[in-house]
C-alpha cells in the first residue's frame, strides 16, 4: 500500500510537471501518511538529516568552484594550451573542445558547467571554420558530460554519501573511464574532419609560443594538480578538496589574472547559491524517499524480483543498464542517485558487482542522460550558448550517443577498466 502510494503519487507529480525535489518530497510526504509506523513530522526530520552531512559540504563547493574558474579566465587559458598542442590535427579544434572539456571536468565537477564555460568560447570559432552546428554544439553537449566522470565529480559525491562508499575510490576509478570516452570523442572528431575536409590552424609548432602560453596558463594548470594530488596523497578528504577549490578559483580570479569584478564575483556567488539551494532541496526530499523505501523493503522485493527473471550478472547488469539509460532520459542526475542507488545497490553487490564498480556504471549511465531528450540538460545549456533550437543539437547528437552506449557496455562488462588501477597501486 505505502508502495504504491509512493511511486504513484511521484509519477502523478512529475506529469504534473512539479520540479523534480519538491515532486519527491510531496510523494514521500503522502507515503509517509499513508504508513502507520510515520509520524507527521518525518519528512522533515529528512529533510534536515539528509543534508547535514560532511561529505554533502563538498557539492556546493565544487559548484562554487566551477562557476569560478568559468567567470575568471582558467577556462580561456587551458583552452589557448591544448589549441597550440592539438590544433594542428586534422579536426584539431574539434580535438581541442574535448581535451578542454576533460580538463575542466577535474576542476568544476559538473556536466553543465563544463558545457558552459567551454561552449561558451569554443562554438563561434568551431562554426567559423567550417563544422556544422548540430556537430558542433552536440560535440560540446557529448564532451560536458565528462565532467561528472572525471574527477573530482559531484555525483560520484552523491553516490558516495548515498550508498556508504569510499568518494575517494570512486574518483580514482572514475579517472580511465572519464580518458577513454574523452580519447573516443577525439576520434570520432577526427574521423568527423577528415570527412568533411577540416584541416587544423595553419603553421609549424613553436616551441616559444607554447612554452609563453603554458607559463601564462600555469595557475589554471595546477589547478587539478593541487586537488586531484592532495586528495589521492592524504593531504585533504574530498570535502576539503571542495574547499581548496573554491578557495584557488578565487585566487586565481582575483589574484593571478585579475578577471573577476567585484560585481561579477557577487553574482558568479548568487549563481551558485542558486543551484546550490536546488540541489540540497533534492537532497534532503530524496534521503525521506530512500528511508521509505527501506522501510518498506523495496530493495528487498527488487531484488528478489530481478533474481527470479535471472541469476546471471551479465543479464542482471544489462536490465540495469536499460532501467538506468530510460531514468537518466526523464531525470536528473541527482534525484535519480538518490532514488535509485537504494534499490539498485543491493541487487548489484548481491550479484558479486564491485560497489565501486557499479557506482561508476550508474555514473556513466546517468551521464549519457545528460544527452538524451527530453531532459538532457547539456542539450539545453548547449542550444543556449549556441543561440539555437534544441532540435538542431538533436540532430547531431546520435552518433554521439551510440558511443557512449558502447563505452558503457565496456565499462560494465570489463571492471578492470574502472577498478583495475586499484590492482595497479597494490590496494
Amino acid at each position: 500500500m505505502v508502495a504504491t502510494v509512493l511511486f504513484t503519487s511521484l509519477v502523478l507529480f512529475l506529469i504534473l510537471n512539479v520540479p523534480v525535489g519538491i515532486a519527491i518530497g510531496l510523494a514521500s510526504a503522502a507515503a509517509a501518511l499513508a504508513a502507520e509506523a510515520l509520524s507527521p513530522n518525518y519528512i522533515s526530520q529528512q529533510l534536515i538529516a539528509g543534508t547535514d552531512s560532511f561529505p554533502i559540504m563538498a557539492i556546493p563547493l565544487f559548484i562554487l568552484a566551477g562557476d569560478l574558474m568559468g567567470a575568471g579566465g582558467v577556462s580561456r587559458r587551458i583552452l589557448d594550451v591544448a589549441n597550440v598542442f592539438f590544433g594542428r590535427v586534422t579536426g584539431g579544434l574539434a580535438i581541442v573542445t574535448v581535451a578542454v572539456c576533460m580538463f575542466f571536468a577535474a576542476v568544476s565537477g559538473s556536466g553543465p558547467a563544463t558545457v558552459a564555460a567551454v561552449g561558451s568560447m569554443v562554438i563561434p570559432t568551431m562554426l567559423e571554420k567550417g563544422y556544422s552546428k548540430s556537430f558542433t554544439l552536440a560535440l560540446v553537449a557529448t564532451a560536458g558530460s565528462i565532467g561528472v566522470i572525471i574527477p573530482p565529480s559531484i555525483p560520484m559525491v552523491i553516490f558516495g554519501v548515498a550508498t556508504g562508499t569510499s568518494i575517494s575510490n570512486m574518483f580514482m576509478a572514475g579517472i580511465v573511464p572519464g580518458f577513454l570516452i574523452g580519447f573516443a570523442l577525439m576520434g570520432w572528431s577526427y574521423i568527423y574532419a577528415k570527412k568533411a575536409g577540416i584541416a587544423g590552424i595553419e603553421g609549424n609548432f613553436d616551441c616559444r609560443v607554447a612554452a609563453k602560453l603554458m607559463w601564462e596558463a600555469k595557475w589554471a594548470l595546477l589547478n587539478p594538480v593541487i586537488i586531484l594530488g592532495g586528495i589521492y596523497a592524504g593531504i585533504f578528504t574530498p570535502t576539503e578538496a571542495a574547499a581548496v577549490a573554491a578557495v584557488y578559483a578565487l585566487l586565481c580570479g582575483l589574484v593571478f589574472y585579475r578577471e573577476i569584478s567585484f560585481s561579477q564575483l557577487l553574482k558568479t556567488v548568487a549563481r551558485s547559491c542558486s543551484t546550490t539551494g536546488t540541489t540540497m532541496v533534492i537532497l534532503g526530499c530524496a534521503t525521506a524517499f530512500a528511508k521509505i523505501l527501506t522501510i518498506e523493503q523495496i530493495p528487498v522485493q527488487v531484488a528478489d524480483l530481478m533474481t527470479t527473471i535471472s541469476d546471471n550478472p551479465i543479464i542482471i547488469l544489462m536490465i540495469i543498464n536499460v532501467l538506468l539509460l530510460f531514468v537518466g532520459c526523464v531525470m536528473d542526475t541527482t534525484p535519480a542517485i538518490l532514488v535509485l542507488s537504494p534499490i539498485l545497490f543491493p541487487v548489484a553487490t548481491s550479484m558479486g558487482v564491485d560497489p565501486i564498480h557499479f557506482g561508476i556504471i550508474m555514473v556513466v549511465n546517468l551521464a549519457i542522460g545528460f544527452i538524451t531528450p527530453p531532459l538532457g540538460i547539456n542539450l539545453f545549456v548547449a542550444a543556449r550558448v549556441g543561440n539555437a533550437q534544441l532540435g538542431t543539437v538533436v540532430r547531431g547528437i546520435i552518433p554521439f550517443v551510440a558511443i557512449m552506449i558502447v563505452l558503457l557496455l565496456i565499462i560494465s562488462y570489463i571492471p578492470p577498466v574502472s577498478i583495475g588501477i586499484f590492482s595497479l597501486l597494490g590496494r
